[in-house]
């Protein structure tokens, strides 16, 4: 490429598109600044700046909900602009608004860097809005590996606790695997097309539209088939599907609790919106990508299930019923292949999912002691009576994530199973009807523990009573953002409104 086509293409890139995108990554910075420039007694006010600067964003974002570059390509192809990208970017500044109130708690109790923390959070945001936006293998990779490594660093923050570092440990040795899984399985779509450009595509090469026209005039090379099985293991990694949900448990429990409730929601919903636009780019290979996906989602529904029958740790049974979530919205992802309704079904399930489990991590970030990894069951013993308030919120979230009615849990679930209805997968279906049966037990389990008296073994004579960490007190914010979660919760669960038919739509 010469450097007049460097320059024209230079000159045709779009800044105000990415525009949120920069806004964030300038905050991010003005972070560090700010840290260096205040007195280490004004400290205190830079997360403030960060949540009110990430706010002032998402209302802006919203009142600019349908700029006139939808539909477009930008670029050079690179990003493709659309609704369901507006609505995704919405969401992951959203989850990063909540992380951030999240942090403010946590890391009040914790002698560790503060303003990095926010700092990470909004880098790790940016890069996934840009996710949702990516039309080009490239991008897809770089933009996910940012929001990998990111998470590198926000898994292991509490390097005074050894079950942070080995979550960190952990995560770093899994998500390479992945990465590699994923970036060879691009290699070999890249290569058996026997040119750099895919066809003939030298304005995008790599774009998703080249890879699957090249897809359909291929119908059957092996090479070809093995790279998509490659891609989306590389993405089922990212989800916490069998098999590749093995890392979840112990990188739930030994990450901080705001990075937990990050994983849980962004990070899975930012391997969806990976996921659905690839789902498109391989249905010249509609059996392949059919096969793999039901064998994984009906596993996944199984193995999230059972595994949590047993957790006494909270953030391990909300890290293998999440594993459940994503078996779930897998069998969305399948449907959406015949039944375009599903696509919309599959955004509001993970819109309930985000009040659902903000509110019940909004309520453990308040429970938990110094010792953020050990969040047991019986720490809430009596809850109901000590903290009415935070008990009635975590009833409304574990309902919702139970996908009792009328929460906005179970219209998610209901619409999914709707959508896979309609589709003709039945026998996936059943497992996944099954699968919400046995989450009833758990969940139903940790609410039992807040509001009714539980029998204990006596303990041997003279040993003490297990002291649970003091509940912190809920400040002014994080009272009206759990009432918000909790009533977003019901109100979504009895009547979607426009927000719910723009999803719907979709």
């Amino acid at each position: 490429m010469t450097i007049e086509q460097l320059q024209a293409a230079a000159a045709s890139n779009t800044w105000a598109t990415i525009q949120p995108e920069i806004s964030l990554g300038v905050l991010a910075l003005l972070l560090l600044v700010l840290e260096i420039v205040f007195p280490k007694k004004k400290h205190a006010l830079i997360p403030t700046i960060a949540i009110v600067g990430q706010l002032g964003l998402l209302v802006g974002l919203l009142l600019n909900f349908l700029p006139t570059y939808l539909g477009e390509t930008t670029f050079n192809g690179l990003l493709r602009h659309s609704e369901s990208g507006q609505y995704l970017r919405a969401f992951f500044l959203g989850s990063s608004v909540l992380v951030s109130l999240l942090g403010v708690v946590a890391l009040a109790r914790q002698r560790m860097p503060k303003i990095e923390f926010f700092h990470i959070t909004m880098v790790v945001t940016a890069a996934m809005m840009l996710l949702a936006q990516a039309n080009n293998f490239l991008l897809l990779f770089v933009a996910l590996e940012t929001v990998t490594v990111g998470f590198y660093i926000l898994v292991s923050y509490t390097r005074t606790n050894p079950l942070s570092l080995e979550a960190g440990l952990k995560y770093l040795v899994s998500g390479a695997l992945s990465s590699g899984l994923l970036l060879f399985g691009i290699v070999l779509l890249y290569g058996v097309a026997g040119n750099p450009a895919l066809l003939g595509s030298s304005s995008n090469p790599m774009g998703y539209e080249a890879v699957r026209i090249f897809l359909a005039a291929n119908e059957g090379n092996f090479l070809a088939s093995v790279g998509i099985v490659l891609v989306l293991a590389g993405v089922a990694f990212k989800i916490g599907a069998v098999p590749f949900q093995i890392w979840i448990p112990d990188v739930y429990q030994g990450a901080p609790t705001p990075v937990t409730a990050f994983l849980a929601v962004a990070s899975k919903t930012a391997g969806f919106a990976v996921l659905l636009p690839l789902v498109y780019v391989f249905s010249p290979y509609t059996t392949l990508v059919t096969t793999t996906l039901a064998i994984m989602a009906g596993a996944t529904i199984l193995f999230g299930n059972l595994a949590a029958l047993t957790q006494h740790n909270v953030k391990r049974l909300l890290g293998l019923s999440g594993v459940s979530h994503a078996g779930y919205l897998l069998l969305g992802v399948i449907a959406a292949l015949t039944v375009p309704s599903a696509v919309g079904a599959i955004w509001f399930y993970l819109f309930a999912y985000l009040l659902a489990s903000f509110a019940v991590f909004g309520v453990m970030v308040h429970v938990a002691g110094a010792n953020d990894a050990d969040q047991d069951l019986d720490h809430y013993a009596d809850f109901a009576k000590k903290r009415p308030y935070l008990a009635g919120v975590l009833a409304i979230g574990l309902g919702s994530l139970a996908g009792i009615p009328p929460l906005a849990g179970f219209m998610g679930k209901l619409l999914v199973f709707i959508a896979a209805f309609k589709a003709e997968l039945y026998w996936l279906l059943g497992i996944a009807i099954v699968g919400v049966v046995i989450s009833i037990y758990y969940y139903f389990g940790w609410i039992k523990a807040a509001y009714f008296a539980q029998w204990r073994p006596p303990l041997p004579s003279g040993e003490p009573e297990p002291a649970a960490p003091a509940p912190t007190r809920v400040s002014l914010p994080w009272g009206i953002a759990l009432g918000v979660l909790a009533a977003g919760s019901v109100i979504f669960g009895l009547y979607q409104g426009p927000v719910g038919a723009w999803i719907l739509s979709r």
